[in-house]
């Protein structure tokens, strides 16, 4: 081992400190080199803000202030739903004490036991849950997945009484978005502010009993309580503990309903949402991304909706086509939550794609994030979907009326989202309760894929993949050649594991 190599392998484990708390975690980045000089570039970037988003904080279940990842550099706290989305991006195998304190920072303790804090936030907050056992996959913290079992259990128990719709089987509540750029005219009237969760108050004649209030059903939130109820199981069995045959019957259910409210057959692709004012055939991207990641879309729908997602020249929009009342002279406005460009949602979508094999979709929106990233030498918030500058969109704010919103700096979903298409697409990284395996997907210009330092669990990889295209033509286990997506089981007696893999 050169000197080189032996410095670059000290420095993928290291402590770092906060000394005003004298509070140290561990970082752990796994180091990328490609045939790809920007890919290379942005990655150094993503990990960059990443940990440059790290700062003290105390909240939920965290007795005294800790180490978290802020949901950016234009925000002081975390947020639920990134939370969850970083550590399952792949915060939790780069910072592990963080993103458990992150995931820790957003669950309270209730008189029912501990759950999710919702609030006013309440409809995508069950993401928690995935990325909880996303967190537990990489590194094997029991005593945490002990807590994210009871959280789950709670968090779904409270949310069925709530806001389930026994009639039409789906949840209440929102997609994604926040803000009412996001959604159509009906629920546009939020008293002139921005936020969606002020809906109820300007619309009482149409506000849901019981929860919150706000009567539409998404796709996105939907399979988010799918994929819930199907984690619920397998966290039972990794603890020892009794599982109850009600979660995969819920689950199942879920799935139906997915099916038959969401699913248009005449398009191709998922509706977005549905409830009292009828529905939505607008794309909504994380929702498509969400079906075919959990597996509720057929293979016959799965193509369908891959090849129909509008893809625009700067990535795939969070919602398209875009809402008139955002329309502007020249056809280059959008509004916040319609017609932009997210990253944390690019990131979703470019790992449905190689999950699916499609090389040319997942490379499209991973060379435009590492270009960006390249450009502005950071992730920003959101991107414009013809021109890819950094750009805010249009949304109400309280008496100004329709106005330009600024897009933040340094947004840690966007950096993880990066993460996400390095680790789990071009390395194609798979964690199960079992062990690791690894499914890459490279587009044309990357070869080589390089990836040391990887650390999962108490083991430590080093992926090399050569050649281009998402078949797996051979796979090799330190030398030794194997069978194409051979899981490595944890209780390998190989501590430190090299796996060379050539695609076609």
């Amino acid at each position: 081992m050169t000197a080189i190599r032996q410095a670059v392998w000290v420095l993928t484990s290291f402590v770092a400190a906060l000394p005003a708390a004298a509070a140290t975690y561990t970082v752990r980045t796994p180091w990328l080199k490609t045939g790809h000089a920007g890919l290379n570039d942005a990655y150094r970037i993503a990990i960059g803000d990443l940990l440059g988003n790290v700062s003290l904080f105390q909240a939920g279940l965290l007795a005294q202030p800790a180490p978290v990842f802020l949901a950016g550099q234009g925000y002081r706290t975390p947020w639920t739903r990134d939370a969850a989305i970083n550590a399952w991006n792949g915060a939790s195998i780069v910072a592990p004490e963080v993103a458990r304190n992150t995931l820790r920072s957003v669950v309270a303790r209730y008189p029912q036991g501990p759950r999710v804090i919702g609030e006013d936030q309440y409809w995508d907050a069950i993401v928690w849950v995935t990325g909880a056992w996303h967190h537990y996959l990489y590194t094997g913290d029991r005593a945490f997945l002990k807590l994210a079992f009871a959280v789950a259990r709670n968090s779904l128990r409270d949310y069925e009484e709530t806001e389930y719709d026994a009639a039409d089987g789906l949840f209440r509540g929102p997609g994604w978005s926040d803000g009412v750029a996001g959604y159509p005219d009906a629920y546009a009237n939020a008293g002139g502010h921005s936020g969606i969760n002020r809906w109820p108050e300007f619309n009482p004649d149409w506000i849901s009993r019981p929860g919150f209030g706000i009567p539409m059903k998404a796709l996105s939130t939907n399979s988010l309580y799918y994929q819930a109820y199907r984690l619920l199981p397998q966290m039972a069995a990794e603890l020892g503990a009794p599982a109850e045959a009600a979660w995969a019957r819920k689950a199942e259910r879920l799935r139906r309903a997915i099916q038959q409210h969401f699913w248009n057959a005449a398009a191709g692709h998922f509706r977005f949402l549905t409830g009292p004012f009828g529905v939505s055939d607008h794309q909504e991207a994380l929702g498509h991304a969400y079906v075919l990641l959990f597996g509720i879309a057929s293979e016959d729908q799965a193509r369908s909706v891959l090849a129909r997602q509008y893809v625009a020249p700067a990535g795939v929009p969070c919602l398209w086509p875009g809402f008139e009342r955002y329309q502007r002279p020249g056809g280059m406005s959008f509004g916040r939550h319609a017609g932009t460009v997210w990253p944390q949602i690019q990131g979703m979508w470019a790992h449905a794609a190689a999950l699916y094999g499609r090389a040319a979709i997942f490379g499209h929106e991973l060379f435009q994030l590492a270009a960006h990233a390249l450009r502005d030498n950071h992730f920003a918030e959101i991107y414009h979907p013809l021109t890819g500058e950094i750009y805010g969109g249009l949304q109400e704010r309280d008496a100004q009326g329709i106005v330009l919103w600024q897009a933040q700096p340094r947004q840690t979903w966007a950096a993880t989202a990066y993460l996400r298409m390095v680790l789990f697409g071009l390395a194609g990284l798979r964690v199960t309760a079992e062990g690791v395996r690894f499914a890459p997907c490279v587009p044309e210009g990357v070869s080589p894929v390089g990836i040391t330092g990887l650390h999962l669990r108490d083991m430590v990889f080093s992926v090399t993949v050569n050649g281009t295209g998402c078949q797996v033509r051979e796979w090799r286990v330190d030398g030794a050649r194997r069978e194409p997506g051979a899981v490595i089981p944890w209780n390998s007696p190989r501590r430190r594991v090299a796996v060379t893999i050539t695609v076609e």
